[in-house]
């Protein structure tokens, strides 16, 4: 009863002192627009589906599609051909009415509308070549060239073909747990990639007339099924990549007698298709795991290039549960190979490389995809394929399972600059690791670029810097991405933009996404947490089709780290990160109350007041004697009488010293929250930095201030000495003031 006594007295008072106050403007009411409020709003609702932790439901499901394939390589002609069979297994809960096919290749047609996306302006001046190309010749005769789509009893099916897009419609539902059987047989003229670009195609090599060929999206493919969003039938307009269901592959393929092939999948006639020499050397490569073995020499390659075989060869491929099927095939091709062991099975290593790559590529392709396949292993989950290759291309950089291209060679005079030997190693990195994301954790990257190239960029930054010390990446630290950060908001788009619409694709999809990884593991949530969070993702996902929210719920759950702050400003915004600070203040103590200074009082217990007496925290003024002033703790008879009376011997000598003291405030211009990283400089050369979470601007607050106590007197504080934050001006990160570089300046220096 006494407690309550008191508790309506003091509500009382209160009262008198609300009435006596003169009556305010009320301001209207606000939601929370905090930076750092939670992310209802922007995901997708949990499920039996897809969890709310970030894993696969009990519900989820996923759909299955089978192929069967006979493919023949027309050398003299560049034209392919091919028959399948696909079986399409039925997972889902619903019956389907009708299935859709991709058929990429169409993007390439006469008559094209996805090759006609973008706007054209008038060149100024133009070369020969490329007036004939534009203006007199007439367009490449390419996209798929259908013959038949019929059903398993040889019947034709209906069908309708929208651009990269064909629908099959079914005679009847396909119910779940069903499947169907269709064949489709067709052709299509290869394109130089080099002349027409493309992800796939040939290389011409005009001093012996052959071609190299990389060859994908080179069949007509399932499109994506999923709980997500019905099909994904979005047409391929060239940005936006590749969504494709998992399934088991038999494929023939059929290329002059003279060309050496490899592709997705396990090789079945091994034995037939090489010669007895060349099957003993793979052998060999197989219980190899320091050094490639060559299995096609250059001296072999160089002779079959020479000549152009009538007869033909058929090479044939199983391949289990994998996305997507691709080859590459050439008259020229060096074929080096060696074992990498990887927990408790060995993978093989494969290069594949024509004269001209040498001797850059025989010294580092294939060391490259061993130390990349344990690097990404490490991070996520041993490497599941029982391959990888590598396979020179010039002008290309692109991925599929077991096999990728990549650029990068010598220059006509056997040169190597640093910017091909970095680059080539850099492409190959990245290219192999493909196989874990998206090939493996298999996002759609039809609609999110970032999902596959984002997450690879990050992959591949760390194991760049494993391949070598002081290794020059070109994406990840926080300083590269900072002039992208800082640019023309008009040319920006958030990182959560669908392929087609993102302004500066590399930066966007690429460089951002992987900086921001970059920051979490270093900054944000450490490694440990980090590394455990992304490999649960990785573990949860693989084989299956994640989300977005799949992989910012997973890294949540995981941690324990809230970061719905980090999501909604760096991937769902174009904010960009600007601190700095804005003022120090150091400080004396003293026992005497300073003139000016109102009588302070601080609460004691609920509704008590303590009138001291107080040490009080005075800030140095412009008697220069003060600056810096070293505090003697004998002089404080306040403080020496507490030591003394009430605190133990044991606790007398743990006690710290510090002599200075300074109180300082940082500013945020910038509307992205970051850790605040604050490095102190003391006048004796050493030097402390200090780390505070994002959560110091929750309140969605422009400034914050820090108090440190220091034994020693500083000399400079420096905000984000490491340029750690992607900050995109440094100009204000010192203190006291002084010339500093420009804001680009220190990010080239590092």
């Amino acid at each position: 009863m006494k407690k309550l006594f008191f508790i309506l007295l003091a509500f009382a008072a209160f009262q008198a002192n609300a009435q006596d106050t003169p009556t305010k403007e009320r301001q209207p009411g606000h939601t929370d627009e905090t930076a750092f409020k939670q992310m209802y709003d922007l995901l997708a609702t949990p499920n039996m589906f897809r969890t709310a932790s970030g894993a696969p439901g009990p519900a989820y499901y996923q759909q299955q599609a089978d192929y069967k394939m006979d493919i023949e390589l027309d050398d003299k002609n560049t034209r392919l051909y091919g028959t399948e069979t696909i079986t399409y297994h039925n997972n889902a809960p619903e019956a389907l009415e009708y299935l859709w096919v991709q058929l990429d290749q169409n993007r390439r047609e006469k008559n094209s509308i996805t090759a006609q996306e973008n706007s054209q302006k008038m060149n100024p001046a133009y070369k020969a070549e490329g007036f004939a190309k534009d203006f007199l010749q007439d367009a490449f005769d390419g996209g798929f060239k259908l013959e038949y789509v019929q059903d398993a009893n040889g019947k034709p099916m209906e069908y309708v073909v929208n651009q990269t897009m064909m629908r099959i419609n079914l005679p009847q539902p396909l119910k779940h747990g069903e499947t169907v059987s269709f064949s489709i047989k067709w052709w299509y003229n290869i394109n130089n990639y080099r002349v027409l670009g493309g992800r796939s195609g040939y290389e011409h090599f005009d001093k012996d007339g052959n071609n190299l060929y990389v060859i994908a999206q080179f069949y007509p493919r399932m499109a994506v099924y999923n709980d997500v969003e019905g099909w994904q039938n979005m047409q391929f307009w060239g940005n936006g990549e590749f969504a494709l269901p998992f399934g088991d592959f038999e494929v023939n393929i059929t290329v002059p007698a003279d060309h050496i092939l490899d592709g997705t999948g396990e090789l079945q006639n091994r034995k037939e298709v090489l010669t007895a020499a060349q099957y003993k050397r793979y052998q060999e490569a197989e219980k190899s795991f320091d050094a490639p073995v060559v299995i096609v020499t250059q001296q072999e390659a160089e002779a079959a290039q020479k000549g152009f075989s009538n007869k033909k060869k058929t090479w044939q491929f199983k391949a289990q549960n994998v996305r997507d099927f691709a080859f590459s095939s050439s008259r020229k091709f060096i074929y080096d190979a060696m074992a990498v062991k990887l927990g408790s099975k060995n993978v093989m290593a494969i290069s594949l490389y024509p004269p001209e790559a040498n001797p850059l590529w025989g010294e580092k392709s294939t060391r490259i995809v061993a130390h990349t396949l344990k690097t990404y292993s490490k991070y996520t989950f041993d490497y599941p394929y029982p391959k990888a290759i590598s396979v020179s291309a010039e002008d290309q950089g692109m991925e599929y399972p077991m096999i990728c291209w990549n650029y990068g060679r010598p220059d006509e005079n056997g040169v190597v600059s640093e910017r091909i030997k970095y680059g080539m190693a850099s492409v190959i990195i990245h290219e192999v690791g493909h196989n874990f994301f998206p090939m493996i954790v298999n996002s759609d990257e039809r609609q999110w670029t970032w999902m596959d190239e984002g997450l690879n960029t990050f992959l591949q930054y760390l194991t760049e810097q494993e391949y070598e010390q002081n290794y020059p990446s070109s994406r990840g630290p926080a300083a590269k991405i900072v002039p992208y950060m800082s640019g023309d908001q008009n040319f920006i788009s958030p990182i959560m933009t669908n392929s087609e619409s993102i302004h500066q694709f590399g930066s966007n999809a690429y460089g951002k996404p992987a900086t921001g990884l970059v920051m979490l593991r270093e900054l944000i949530m450490g490694q440990q947490l980090f590394d455990y969070a992304f490999k649960t993702y990785a573990n949860r996902w693989k084989f299956k089709h994640p989300t977005p929210e799949d992989f910012f719920r997973t890294m949540e759950d995981a941690s324990a780290v809230d970061l719905d702050w980090f999501w909604r400003g760096w991937f769902y915004t174009t904010n960009y990160v600007d601190m700095g600070i804005e003022e120090v203040k150091s400080y004396y103590i003293t026992e005497t109350q300073p003139e000016g200074m109102k009588d302070y009082t601080v609460r004691k217990g609920r509704f008590g007041q303590d009138a001291g007496p107080f040490l009080y925290m005075v800030p140095q003024g412009p008697d220069a004697n003060k600056i810096n002033t070293s505090v003697n703790y004998n002089d404080i008879k306040l403080l020496k009488e507490y030591i003394q009376q009430k605190l133990t011997p044991e606790e007398r000598a743990a006690l710290k010293q510090p002599k200075y003291f300074y109180e300082v405030t940082f500013s945020k211009p910038g509307a992205m929250p970051m850790p605040v990283i604050i490095q102190l400089q003391y006048e004796d050369g050493t030097d402390e930095v200090f780390t505070y979470p994002a959560q110091i601007w929750r309140m969605d607050n422009k400034t914050a201030s820090k108090v440190f106590a220091t034994e020693k007197p500083v000399k400079k504080f420096q905000l984000d000495p490491k340029l750690q934050t992607a900050d995109i001006d440094i100009t204000n990160n010192m203190w006291p003031r002084e010339a500093v570089p420009s804001k680009f300046d220190a990010v080239e220096k590092k």
